[in-house]
């Protein structure tokens, strides 16, 4: 038996892990809009602000694989609720604290707390539905990833205008704490436990060589455009992605003797995996990167408040939300791999929208001329989320379930961290020179790029699939 159920996973159970789902991802953008009131209440350095950002990602990345095995081993709804009570104390710390020493350990917690949540929520949606429920599920999880980056924005600017009791951008880590208690109380009515039949025991020396290359990589990301670039972080960066390849022998050899890699090598070489790090590194890359420019076009180009900037991206997300609505029809019209291809086809037309759209009213404020570009961007890319996790799982077994989300994740949380990091350097190194709007339209061409990559990899990839079905029959 590969794994165990209590119950049946119901509408009720599903909206429960969801909301889980949207605790970790909206506090990686909701801070975006805070950090002028943060620094301004906490005298936090521009070096600060960027760590606080940065950490909370870092620790989700070097938790998930941890993450996935524990789900396997103890029970995914009880690791969920772990998660949860840690998120929500996490947040209270954020919401108290009166320094940025303070605040960072308070983001750090959030980020592991979050890498013990999302595992879980992935990985119980796969083993407890199937057929069409299961393919709906997946396509909400994946839209609620792109959800809840928009409404992070959204949210941050109302609840900082608001200063609800004076709270000020305390009320964005304290907005937490309800919500988690929700989950925490409902969850184990709703949500069935599910854990591996064969559970595999820890790897410790996996889990802190794959920590090591992650945080070797991320760091020099986070820190390194604030520092112009020192050589260091260039070595620090190589010697992260040196350690990979051993980390894989590693794993490779603990397979080989029938112990636990932490990420199993065998799993690597399943097709759907392996095309779904392919979509994370194009595609995450490009978001993470696309919603930074446009903050910067809204807030440092346009001259918006931190509410205006976040209200800017209201069309985007409805946009987002009704494409997510009816994915599945379209999918099933168009099939998994046909949608992921009309969904970047609308990516492309957005992004070669965008930047005409910014030009015809900049400097100015109009953010009703944007309305048109952000809502094609907003359709397509959730056409193109919601088909990541459904595409990146469907040849995985259920008792690697897991590991697998965990490697999506990792991946798709690496990939987020990169995406600023590089279209951020190519703003500024342009912007130096040419101006905001010359960066910005270099940096969206290169996001264009990035996605017709991603597209030529989906015919790629549909051609051999049906290559490989060919030669079965």
């Amino acid at each position: 038996m590969t794994a165990t159920t209590s119950q049946r996973l119901g509408r009720l159970g599903l909206l429960l892990l969801l909301c889980g789902q949207m605790l970790p991802l909206i506090d990686v953008s909701i801070i975006n809009v805070a950090l002028n009131t943060i620094s301004a209440s906490l005298n936090a350095s521009q070096i600060e602000l960027e760590l606080l950002m940065s950490v909370y990602s870092l620790a989700l990345a070097l938790t998930l694989a941890f993450g996935g095995r524990s789900g396997d081993r103890f029970g995914r709804r009880r690791m969920l609720n772990v998660g949860v009570a840690l998120f929500g104390l996490a947040s209270l710390f954020c919401g108290l604290a009166t320094n940025i020493p303070w605040l960072l350990t308070g983001r750090f917690l959030q980020g592991v707390a979050g890498g013990l949540i999302i595992p879980q929520v992935l990985a119980t949606i796969h083993v407890s539905l199937s057929g069409r429920a299961h393919s709906n599920a997946i396509g909400i999880f994946g839209a609620v990833i792109g959800l809840s980056f928009l409404i992070g924005q959204i949210l941050g600017g109302w609840i900082i205008a608001a200063d609800i009791a004076g709270s000020g951008w305390r009320g964005i880590f304290l907005v937490n704490v309800p919500v988690c208690l929700l989950v925490l109380l409902l969850g184990p009515r709703f949500i069935p436990q599910t854990r591996s039949g064969q559970p595999a025991g820890f790897d410790v020396s996996g889990t802190l060589l794959l920590a090591l290359a992650i945080a070797a990589i991320l760091s020099p990301l986070a820190i390194g455009p604030l520092l112009n670039w020192p050589r260091w972080c260039f070595v620090l960066m190589l010697i992260g992605f040196a350690l990979l390849p051993l980390f894989f022998q590693l794993e490779r050899r603990k397979e080989q003797q029938g112990r636990w890699p932490l990420i199993p090598p065998s799993l690597m070489q399943t097709g759907s995996v392996r095309f779904g790090l392919v979509l994370a590194l194009f595609f995450f890359t490009y978001v993470s990167g696309m919603m930074f420019c446009l903050a910067l076009s809204f807030q440092m180009g346009l001259g918006m408040t931190a509410q205006q900037s976040g209200d800017a991206f209201i069309a985007c997300g409805i946009a987002f939300f009704v494409a997510s609505y009816v994915s599945a029809r379209i999918t099933a019209r168009l099939g998994l791999l046909n949608t992921l291809l009309f969904g970047c086809v609308l990516t492309l037309l957005g992004l070669v929208w965008l930047p005409l759209a910014l030009a015809a009213i900049w400097p100015q404020p109009d953010a009703a001329q944007l309305i048109g570009s952000t809502a094609l961007l907003g359709f397509g890319q959730a056409l193109v989320l919601g088909s990541f996790f459904r595409i990146g799982l469907s040849q995985v077994p259920a008792e690697q379930a897991g590991s697998a989300s965990a490697v999506l994740s990792t991946a798709q949380q690496i990939c987020l961290c990169f995406g600023p990091a590089f279209y951020g350097l190519v703003v500024h190194q342009m912007g130096l020179t040419e101006g905001l709007l010359v960066g910005l339209t270099a940096a969206f061409r290169l996001q264009l790029v990035a996605i017709a990559a991603l597209a030529f990899a989906t015919l790629v990839y549909i051609r051999l699939q049906r290559r490989a079905a060919t030669g079965a029959v």
